[in-house]
């Protein structure tokens, strides 16, 4: 039975199937002789470290390779030369680099022969000099000072020491007590230093024994003063500079492992604890519990030591079983005792207890070491799913949409939003199977789902984020959850405890506007009546966001790929990933310009300045589309008429409006009707923002077109009405465009993101 419980136990123990890692998956750990361990990492820009500060450089042209810290960001200075650092040590707290000896050599009448000051610069914060360093003179006739660099610490201080003898016999081996060898400690926090040696006498009177005085900086443990020898040793300035390295503080951050916590930029993984650093600029650094080893910053953390695993370090007199981060020691059958080494062991026990008292307490024990560890166990493998989940929160911006909410409290916010769970949007999407994609987009794979209630949902799954996706995913729950109109997709919760975060909508079955209008020979239900239908709709929805909503929102990218039909054909405007909440007290906002090829406002474009006009500009390309029933750039057609809006206008220009025009629209609407609704479509593609008509205008303006009678066809397109004439700013804009828009362009926004990349705008011909 007992036999039986260690190996429970040993097979229940982390430690019988955790390795120990030391670097990345894919990264390399030795340079040379040198182990480099994470977040340590080799090669530049490679990923393999957590920041360009630890990035370390591997010359592979030196037998064996040697290591250096990042170019620019440490050296040495040496006489007039700069120096790189190579590394000849890292630990969990330090990092040793190579020595640089500073000297003063002297002729018999104290002349100057030979000479170098010696410095070490460390522009970054990471980085501190240790308290395990000290400065340390050497000869007979010398004293040295040590301070920081001019311009970068910051500090006014000096320190120093004084190093003389009379004689050859006075200088003691082994000790750096004031004759032949002193020294002194440094300030904590120190990042820079320039140590010069210097003189009393010019050596004149100790010149016979002692030709050179010395000074650097080093680890005081690794040097031993050899006495009178270190003077005449040829070889004295290499081997110290081989031997005596220089020892430097390492730390993440500047800031307590508190303000870490909870963010991005915390790195201490399972099983261990984050140490502040007291010294410098701050910064933290991560260490095992105690009971547990390997790489602190590593998922999944440190392994549990197996104390029981070396019959030669066994800590237990009996038998020994390894807990995680402890052990137990317990005695075998027939002995009693604590069952340690270090306590009183195990001695024959002398009850002579009934044999059925024996197996009952045996039994119970076993019993109770099963429940123990299965408890144990099963709370383990919880506590693992609540971090991964609390990881996942955090990675998917829960705390960044946390304030988002929090800042528009009592903006609107919807309070119905669900909060889904990952096993429930697994089931109703089958496991996310391929055969339930009902589209792709620029931030993430669109599925269907089915949930309990049989209720037909939406559920988009974002991509593999970074930083900036994450913003834009936090940005879409926001601006939805305060959205409340017929003609927008709604929101019914979120779920951010996957690995990706993942928005559950309203389902929209009958795809988008654009698949529609280009399909072939456009659908038989898309009359003029019908387009016209849509864009009041549409227009309705930009309004109510511009205007009618707690706080005007501006959707940066209207285009009729985000404009949905359900199944009654009733408009459903999407995608708000882009989208931008203004102050209300202010008219615009500056961003970085983003949009869709094709739609995007030239005004917008050349100042940054986002307002809603720009919306104006790109549903008047919505309009235009709807009109011809040609895309809004097509690198199939012709040069002049490649971009639809600026083939739009120069044909309204040059009274061929009607040969743009979809043969069906011409059929349907009337000439009044018509040339009223080009009328309004150039005055939504206005170069100047400042003179298009607000979306609520469009909307009225639009009603009031689609109510009007139809009259019967009549050949009226030779007159000139003043309504398509252009303005000289238009034509001169015009006049300037190149519609080539594939030659010379200038790209915006993601490049990797299909659906918003950044418009390819004309350049000058």
């Amino acid at each position: 039975m007992l036999l039986l419980i260690f190996i429970i136990l040993h097979l229940f123990s982390p430690a019988a199937t955790t390795v120990n890692n030391i670097t990345l998956p894919g990264c390399t750990s030795k340079c040379g002789n040198l182990t480099v361990p994470y977040p340590f990492g080799i090669g530049s820009n490679s990923g393999c470290s957590i920041g360009p500060w630890f990035d370390i450089s591997c010359n592979t042209s030196f037998d064996p390779p040697k290591a250096f810290l990042p170019e620019n960001l440490f050296s040495y200075t040496g006489s007039s030369n700069i120096q790189r650092l190579e590394i000849v040590g890292i630990s969990d707290e330090h990092v040793r680099v190579k020595n640089t000896v500073a000297f003063k050599c002297y002729s018999q009448i104290g002349e100057i022969i030979d000479e170098r000051p010696t410095g070490l610069v460390v522009v970054s914060s990471y980085f501190t000099l240790s308290e395990l360093n000290k400065l340390i003179a050497v000869g007979c006739d010398d004293y040295s000072f040590i301070s920081p660099v001019a311009g970068i610490e910051g500090k006014n201080f000096s320190s120093g020491c004084v190093s003389v003898c009379a004689n050859v016999e006075d200088v003691p081996v082994g000790s750096c007590s004031g004759m032949g060898c002193c020294a002194t400690s440094l300030p904590m926090g120190l990042t820079t230093y320039v140590a010069q040696a210097f003189t009393l006498k010019r050596h004149t009177d100790v010149w016979s024994f002692n030709k050179c005085g010395y000074t650097f900086l080093g680890e005081e443990t690794a040097f031993t003063f050899q006495g009178a020898s270190d003077f005449t040793d040829p070889d004295f300035v290499n081997r110290t500079e081989e031997t005596v390295p220089v020892v430097l503080n390492w730390v993440i951050g500047t800031r307590s492992c508190n303000e870490y916590k909870n963010t991005s930029d915390y790195y201490c993984q399972q099983n261990s604890i984050c140490v502040d650093f007291e010294g410098g600029n701050g910064g933290y650094r991560c260490s095992c519990n105690n009971g547990y080893q390997g790489n602190p910053y590593l998922p999944p953390g440190c392994n549990d030591i197996d104390e029981c695993a070396d019959p030669n370090n066994n800590p237990c007199d009996g038998i020994c079983s390894n807990l995680p981060g402890s052990f137990n020691c317990s005695c075998p059958h027939g002995y009693e005792g604590d069952g340690r080494k270090d306590g009183n062991g195990c001695t024959v026990r002398n009850s002579r207890s009934p044999f059925l008292k024996l197996s009952v307490g045996m039994g119970v024990g076993f019993l109770t070491v099963l429940i123990g560890m299965g408890w144990l166990y099963f709370s383990h493998q919880r506590r693992k799913v609540i971090k991964l989940r609390e990881k996942f929160f955090l990675k998917n911006g829960g705390l960044l949409l946390k304030q988002q909410i929090d800042s528009n409290e009592g903006g609107g916010v919807n309070q119905s939003t669900k909060i889904f769970t990952t096993d429930e949007l697994k089931k109703a999407t089958k496991n996310f199977s391929k055969d339930r994609i009902l589209g792709r987009g620029g931030y993430g794979t669109v599925y269907k789902g089915i949930l309990r209630d049989g209720s037909i949902v939406a559920i988009k799954k974002a991509r593999v984020m970074d930083e900036s996706q994450i913003e834009q995913f936090i940005n879409e729950v926001v601006i939805l959850t305060q959205i409340n109109h017929r003609n927008v997709v709604k929101l019914l919760g979120c779920c951010l405890e996957s690995e990706v975060p993942l928005l559950v909508y309203e389902c929209v079955s009958n795809g988008t506007l654009f698949h529609h209008i280009h399909s072939n020979g456009g659908m038989d239900w898309l009359s003029l009546d019908n387009r016209l239908r849509i864009a009041v709709e549409s227009a309705g929805a930009l309004a109510y966001l511009h205007s009618a909503a707690q706080k005007p929102i501006i959707h940066r990218d209207v285009k009729s790929a985000n404009i949905l039909l359900d199944e009654n054909l009733v408009t459903k405007i999407s995608d708000f990933g882009a989208s931008r909440l203004i102050p209300l007290n202010q008219t615009h906002v500056s961003t970085l310009v983003q949009g869709t090829l094709g739609y995007l406002d030239p005004e917008y474009f050349h100042t940054s300045l986002l307002t809603d006009k720009s919306d104006v500009y790109s549903f008047g390309v919505v309009l235009l589309e709807l009109l011809t029933g040609k895309k809004p750039l097509c690198v199939e057609r012709s040069q002049e008429q490649r971009n639809l809006a600026a083939h739009f206008l120069v044909s309204l220009r040059m009274n061929k409006l009607f040969e743009m025009l979809d043969r069906r629209v011409v059929r349907e609407g009337s000439l009044e009707q018509l040339e009223a609704i080009a009328s309004l479509v150039k005055r939504c593609l206005n170069m100047n923002g400042y003179d298009r008509p607000t979306m609520k205008e469009v909307g009225m303006e639009l009603e009031r077109l689609r109510r009007l009678t139809k009259q019967p066809w009549v050949n009226q397109h030779g007159n000139e009405d003043s309504s398509t004439r252009m303005s000289e700013g238009e034509h001169s804009y015009l006049s300037n465009v190149s519609l080539d828009l594939y030659t010379d362009s200038i790209e915006l926004a993601s490049p990797n993101n299909s659906d918003h990349i950044g418009l390819l705008y004309p350049m000058d011909e």
